[in-house]
């Protein structure tokens, strides 16, 4: 992608970050996988034997958000491209 074209791009995939559902369905994602994955990493603290490590909780929500969010934007991108040259 030449340097022209960039930051329009950047602000299509914001735009589509924060539109069409993209946010919701990347929080249950989030909901679903981080609830698990802390039970797998933090289940000993859960349950009371050791403390709990906020910061890994709070990320282990995040990144699953964040993956998600891209997952969307880029297959939305990719489609636009698609469409753009066809």
């Amino acid at each position: 992608m030449n340097d022209a074209r960039r930051p329009a791009t950047l602000r299509l995939a914001c735009r589509y970050a924060l539109a069409d559902g993209i946010p919701r369905r990347s929080f249950y994602l989030a909901i679903v996988v981080g609830t698990i994955l802390n039970l797998i990493n933090q289940g000993d603290a859960i349950f009371g034997s050791a403390s709990i490590n906020w910061l890994k909780l709070l990320l282990t929500y995040v990144v699953p958000y964040l993956v998600g969010t891209y997952g969307a934007v880029s297959y939305r991108l990719s489609q636009k491209r698609g469409n753009d040259t066809g």
